[in-house]
């Protein structure tokens, strides 16, 4: 299957044929059910073990991701592997990249079930694979398999909701998975710490793939009814397109080199750094969209937009705690608090966007998220200066997430409306390329900006403790973000051809 195409139409209309696959066109709507017809929700009787089953698959991720960070410092320095740190995180993001692509072509092929399955059954395996580890190596070896689980996941899912779910009803599950990471977010520290402090770590990787078999039970029956099989029965089935295999190896790799160039700022270090993004360049321009980097209106300005919206706030966020501990004195535990309501008002957008009465204005919604994150983020730098009270950053923070609530599930909703269901998974594949890839290089960008400024040797200071401390090393990075999602506020006005928002 070739490269997700640029569709430079307004997002109401149905994809035209594209150049290389001019007999493509959407198979006939299916016959509607009852309770759709009758204005059931997603938790009607049609919909409702699908519903819960992803939501519970969404539930496990994001709860693996909250807990599995706060146990991983203690994993690292059992192992003595304090030194291959961050490549316990870089190894699941470097994988996870590879699967998606593979997931898209996959799901495009034989429909989202077998990709699903493997995805929740490899990533159980890497959490075991980790939690067994006897050094470090096997332990990054197990978050690589982990990776490999949760890009084949995430696809998938997008898969499932386009071929499931009616569009009236995408809002609204979309809301759903962004609220399913609020509980996680606030008690997966707290029971990660309190099982690492009394079990162990290990406990924490062991005892999470248990809650595989609840998705399993709920969401594959239901899958398997609804969603399976390829989107054109009719039509022949294909191979595997070696080419997009060969380009999302291209990436991994290519985004491993990046990494790996970051952990060192040294001159031998811009070697690997200028390999990873000679490699990178062709590699994505082949799998995004057509006209994604010039922000062609349409498919392109969405999967740009997902990009700039959640590299923008992911990179920035990562300082926050850091800025507050080491410039404000506040203890680990209220920086974190800060940061942590975020969740809840990120849910609250999210909701906000699946309501059917605010659908013509989506366009708008995101606009303004964007706005919302620009402000959130350019308001953070004022924090530096002692005169302004801590409590700011908990106010922006909260509404950049409400705003970027918004954003992130519209950009989900709009791709899926765009896309025929034969391209659900090469498109979904691309907007969360888009997605992991900026959260990398801008994380990297500000690292590095960060390192250079002095940012290293201020870690163990604190503004109460009178320390020579450096505030412009923080303000490097959270400056530049804010114009990153500024402008993404600009391509948030060119997702439809018409100039009517």
């Amino acid at each position: 299957m070739s490269a997700p195409e640029s569709r430079d139409t307004d997002v109401t209309s149905p994809p035209s044929p594209t150049p290389e696959h001019p007999s493509i066109s959407r198979p006939a709507p299916r016959a509607l059910r009852p309770d759709e017809e009758s204005g059931g929700g997603i938790l009607g009787r049609t919909y409702r073990a699908l519903s819960i089953g992803t939501v519970a698959v969404v539930l496990l991720i994001a709860f693996e991701a909250t807990a599995v960070g706060t146990a991983m410092p203690v994993a690292a320095r059992e192992l003595d592997g304090i030194g291959l740190y961050a490549f316990a995180f870089s190894s699941y993001f470097t994988t996870s990249l590879f699967a998606m692509v593979l997931a898209g072509q996959w799901a495009d092929r034989d429909g989202p079930l077998r990709p699903l399955t493997a995805g929740i059954l490899a990533f159980a395996a890497g959490l075991l694979l980790s939690g067994t580890a006897t050094t470090m190596w096997l332990f990054i070896l197990g978050r690589a398999v982990q990776g490999l689980g949760g890009g084949l996941v995430i696809v998938s899912l997008y898969v499932v909701i386009g071929r499931a779910y009616p569009e009236r009803l995408r809002p609204g599950i979309m809301a759903a998975f962004a609220a399913s990471w609020v509980i996680p977010s606030i008690v997966g520290p707290l029971i990660s710490g309190a099982v690492t402090q009394e079990l162990g770590w290990r406990w924490v990787f062991n005892g999470t793939p248990v809650l595989v078999a609840l998705p399993l039970a709920l969401a594959l029956p239901a899958i398997r009814r609804m969603a399976s099989g390829p989107a054109d029965p009719t039509a022949p089935r294909t191979a595997f397109d070696a080419r997009r295999i060969r380009l999302a190896l291209g990436i991994s790799v290519g985004v491993g080199l990046l990494q790996y160039a970051a952990q060192d700022l040294a001159w031998l270090s811009m070697l690997p750094a200028a390999a990873g993004a000679a490699l990178l360049v062709p590699v994505v321009l082949g799998l995004l969209p057509q006209g994604t980097w010039r922000a062609a209106r349409g498919l392109p300005s969405v999967v740009l937009l997902r990009g700039m919206a959640a590299g923008s706030f992911v990179a920035a966020e990562s300082f926050v705690p850091l800025m507050l501990v080491t410039q404000r004195g506040l203890s680990p535990t209220l920086a974190g608090l800060s940061i942590g309501v975020g969740g809840v008002t990120w849910a609250m957008g999210s909701f906000l966007q699946s309501r059917p009465r605010m659908e013509p204005h989506r366009e708008r919604l995101m606009v303004i998220g964007m706005l919302l994150n620009t402000a959130a983020i350019a308001t953070l730098p004022t924090v530096l200066i002692d005169a302004v009270p801590v409590w700011i950053v908990g106010v922006a923070w909260a509404s950049g997430c409400f705003g970027l609530g918004m954003v992130i599930a519209s950009t989900s909703v709009l791709l899926l409306k765009l896309s025929a269901p034969e391209e659900a998974g090469s498109n979904s594949a691309a907007l969360q390329i888009s997605d992991g890839l900026s959260n990398v290089l801008l994380l990297a960008a500000g690292g590095a900006a960060f390192a250079a400024l002095g940012g290293g040797s201020i870690a163990g200071h604190t503004a109460s403790g009178g320390s020579a401390a450096n505030p412009v090393a923080f303000a490097v990075v959270f400056v530049p973000m804010a114009v990153v999602a500024l402008a993404g506020a600009w391509v948030a006005t060119r997702l439809r051809t018409s100039e009517k928002l």
